[in-house]
């Protein structure tokens, strides 16, 4: 285990496929140095493009602030979270994970931080893709309109007026709730952030405060659309099918009567 120079406060998990064109070393450094509370957990999943290795330079750089978590093989974005996370649980109250190509900047992490440090009921911010005046969100068209579509079904199948499920960008609470979210491999894979949504569903139990209550939005002040996605095609004739496994598995039996004994925080 790395020795800590500074008592972590946030670990974030960067799940990394094939990443050795479009992470910027640079970035994730220069950031690092400005935020020696902050470690990154850089879980290499079976990269086969010399990931591994521009990994392990980070690491070898600031080794108090880069850990790498290297998998042996291609395991999916949803399991490199999974493994990191666990690993990231045992680093910091603040845990989290975070795309790769950095579409959301590393400079909107403090933010999310702000939420945890002065609300004590939010135990999980999920980054919001919102085009408001102000903000720059730079989205293909396309994407814009599937995600859209996306997130009204996933919207209705959770019974949770989220805007944006998909979003790379996300923090949590460290807490037992939080941990047995990840306990278990996810059956899916590009729409596991739904998946953790339904696992928190159906974890909800008499006299506990409701969901719309300890998840936040934060609409996201950058976003901008990297180029070289690995969501291929196909993978979006599977999500009708992952939703619907989803609702059976975790949202089908004992989520009306969790509903029905949940009560607001005052």
């Amino acid at each position: 285990m790395s020795v800590m120079s500074e008592e972590a406060k946030v670990a974030v998990v960067v799940p990394c496929f094939n990443e050795a064109a479009r992470l910027v070393r640079e970035a994730f450094l220069g950031f690092a140095r400005e935020h020696r509370s902050i470690r990154f957990i850089m879980v290499d999943d079976g990269s086969s493009d010399g990931t591994r290795e521009l990994l392990a330079g980070l690491h070898e750089a600031l080794p108090e602030q880069f850990e790498l978590l290297a998998l042996a093989r291609n395991r999916g974005k949803a399991e490199a979270v999974r493994r990191g996370i666990l690993r990231a649980l045992d680093l910091a109250p603040y845990v989290g994970y975070w795309d790769a190509d950095l579409s959301t900047p590393l400079e909107e992490i403090p933010s999310f931080c702000e939420v945890l440090e002065h609300d004590s009921g939010v135990e999980l911010i999920f980054g919001a893709r919102v085009n408001l005046m102000g903000r720059s969100i730079r989205r293909r068209a396309i994407r814009h309109y599937l995600g859209r579509i996306f997130a009204t079904l996933a919207s209705m199948m959770l019974d949770l007026a989220i805007y944006d499920t998909q979003c790379g960008a996300k923090l949590f609470r460290k807490s037992e709730r939080i941990r047995r979210v990840f306990e278990d491999p996810f059956h899916t894979s590009w729409v596991f952030d739904v998946e953790i949504l339904a696992r928190l569903r159906s974890m909800q139990r008499e006299g506990d405060p409701p969901l719309e209550r300890i998840i936040y939005e934060l609409p996201l002040r950058v976003w901008h659309d990297v180029r070289g996605s690995k969501v291929r095609p196909l993978d979006l004739f599977r999500v009708p099918r992952d939703l619907l496994w989803i609702y059976r598995t975790h949202l089908r039996r004992g989520v009306v009567g969790a509903r029905k004994g949940a009560r607001p925080v005052a």
